[in-house]
């Protein structure tokens, strides 16, 4: 064999042998990635509306929208 064979193919292997490696890490931690919790839609949606819209604690305040509201 000549010698620029022989580099090729240690670089070859060199490079199947990293490829290898990502993609057992990538099969490993792929479930991992998976469980990230995040939020869905409607759970960012639902905690800013919570934060948006807060409670009255005025009776007043709160009979007064209810008759705005039986107005409409």
């Amino acid at each position: 064999m000549s010698d620029g064979l022989k580099i090729f193919l240690v670089v070859l292997g060199v490079v199947v042998a990293i490829a290898l490696i990502a993609f057992s890490i990538y099969m490993y931690l792929k479930p991992r990635l998976k469980r990230d919790d995040k939020p869905t839609e409607e759970q960012i949606l639902h905690e800013e509306m919570d934060r948006v819209l807060k409670p009255i604690d005025d009776e007043e305040t709160a009979k007064a929208i209810e008759q705005y509201k039986d107005e409409d």
